[in-house]
């Protein structure tokens, strides 16, 4: 999978390892979800990445459920 495009920033949120709101890396990225060559660049899609500074629990979330 490629990824592309990550922008970066923290806020708080809700931990579930910690059980508790915390805050976090939170970050975008575009990947690749094709294997095929000829048609990868239809295939990308934006991702919300997301990191604990409390414990380092990551999390990724697919933003384009289409």
């Amino acid at each position: 999978m490629a990824a592309k495009e990550r922008s970066s920033q923290t806020m708080n949120e809700w931990c579930m390892t910690c059980d508790r709101e915390t805050e976090h890396a939170v970050s975008l990225e575009i990947r690749t979800e094709g294997s095929n060559p000829k048609t990868d660049h239809y295939s990308r899609e934006p991702y919300r990445l997301t990191r604990c500074l409390g414990c380092g629990e990551r999390r990724s979330q697919r933003m384009n459920n289409a």
